[in-house]
This record gives C-alpha cells, sequence and structure tokens, in this order.
C-alpha cells in the first residue's frame, strides 16, 4: 500500500529528523521516485547522533540530501514554550523546507500520531505536508516492520526519538544549554539500557526528573547534576508526553 502512495506523486521533499519513522520514509521514497529530496534541518533541539545517522544514510545509499537550519529558535513563540510549542517548530521547520524546495514535503507521521496530542500536525497541514503512512494506513510498528524489511535493524529498533525541546515542561523557557544537558544525560544513561530501552530526562519546574524503567541506578544521574548545578528528583517510570501540563498557556 505504502508503495502505491508513494507511485502518486512524482516529486518529493521528505523531511528527516533521524528517527526511525522519516528515516525508513525515506529509505521507501528513495526506492521508488526518481525525483526525491530528503531534507534534515539542524538545531539545539536536534541530537548530533541524530543529525550523524542521517548523514550516514544518505552518504551509502546516495540520497539527494539538504541540511538546513531549522529555524525555531529564532521564534520567541517557541522558545516561550507553550503547549503548543510543536505548532511554532514545524511552522519554522516547513518554511525552512520549502525556502529550498519547491517539492511537496512529507512527513513520517503514522497513525499512532494521530491518537496522541500534535500541534504540528495542524502546521503540517496549513503548509500542505502528506502523510504517507498515515495514507497507507500504517502505524508504528508497521514502521519498525518495514525497516525490518529493508534490511534497517539499526532504525527498526531505534526508540521513539523526539526533539529535545519536548523534554522540557511546559511554560519553561527553551534554551540551548538546557537541551544539551539533556542529550548529554540521556547519552550517559543510555549506555546502561538495553539497546532500545527508552529514557528520558525531563526539564521540570521543580528540577531534573529521569523516566526510565525499573532498576535503572540513578548514580550517574545524580552526578552530572550535582556537577552541572541542577537539582536532581529522582527517577520514574517513563510516560509518554509527561512533559506537556494541559493547563499552562
Amino acid at each position: 500500500m505504502l508503495d502505491q502512495v508513494l507511485g502518486t506523486y512524482t516529486r518529493l521533499a521528505v523531511a528527516v529528523s533521524g528517527g526511525v519513522d522519516s528515516m525508513t520514509l525515506a529509505h521507501a521514497a528513495h526506492r521508488r521516485l526518481a525525483d526525491v529530496t530528503m531534507v534534515h534541518a539542524v538545531s539545539p533541539a536536534v541530537p548530533d547522533h541524530a543529525t550523524a545517522r542521517v548523514r550516514a544514510h544518505a552518504a551509502r545509499d546516495g540520497w539527494r540530501l539538504i541540511v538546513t537550519g531549522a529555524g525555531e529558535f529564532d521564534d520567541p513563540r517557541y522558545r516561550a514554550n507553550p503547549v503548543n510549542r510543536c505548532y511554532f517548530c514545524k511552522t519554522n521547520l516547513y518554511a525552512r523546507i520549502a525556502a529550498v524546495t519547491d517539492m511537496l514535503i512529507a512527513s513520517g507521521a503514522n497513525l499512532d500520531d494521530l491518537s496522541d496530542y500534535r500541534p504540528g500536525l495542524t502546521a503540517a497541514a496549513e503548509h500542505g505536508v502528506v502523510h504517507p503512512f498515515v495514507l497507507a494506513g500504517m502505524d508504528k510498528p508497521a514502521v519498525r516492520a518495514l525497516a525490518r524489511a529493508f534490511g534497517l535493524s539499526d532504525l527498526a529498533e531505534l526508540p521513539a526519538q523526539p526533539c529535545l525541546a519536548s523534554r522540557v515542561e511546559t511554560g519553561i523557557a527553551i534554551q540551548a544549554d538546557d537541551l544539551a544537558f539533556i542529550d548529554r544525560m540521556e547519552g550517559l544513561l543510555s549506555a546502561a539500557l538495553p539497546a532500545g530501552a527508552d529514557i528520558r530526562c525531563r526539564i521540570t519546574h521543580a528540577g531534573v526528573m529521569i523516566e526510565a524503567a525499573p532498576g535503572l541506578d540513578e548514580t550517574a544521574a545524580r552526578a552530572l547534576c550535582a556537577a552541572e548545578g541542577r537539582i536532581f528528583l529522582g527517577v520514574r517510570p517513563y510516560r509518554r508526553g509527561a512533559a506537556f501540563l494541559h493547563g499552562a498557556s
């Protein structure tokens, strides 16, 4: 079904974040279409390892790749971190992509995303962005299965990796140094977890909270917080979207 959906397009620009969804879509589009460009946006909210992953796959498989600035940090509405922060992020992202290519833009959104709070989908609709996985009726497990079918085991087992700003509690201003700290913390703790395990470093109004599977040794997290003058609150089970405070403005 995805092949049929992609076949309805003659030219496509795939917004590639470096996560399993957009990367798998990029591979599918590259196989199906003669005229496809991958666009990756860099910013403090995008981990360096995600950019490295995009570049590595592009070099290996011969993608046409454009790397551009995401631009969201230039928008005070984004930096204020309201509950619909993702709307402003995606608004800037799609505007930047439209500035570097006149192709129809495609995202890696899948059916599971439609059941979650995703203000970025509103921005996508305003910019005419298409979602091939949604049109093909594919959810996250189906995307992972496709990655495996393509022989992309490195992608198939990737944990969900929303942008680093998603770890910052609603109402706390988005700052590059906080995002860099989150990336360092998650990288440090991931080394002690099984491959594919979810880990989140949440910046809350009270301090730093780690979300992970039970049994994580908090010693390293506590030490890093102490070294950087941050309040360590402890470890709790991972909960999707825990940084969103829907009662906040």
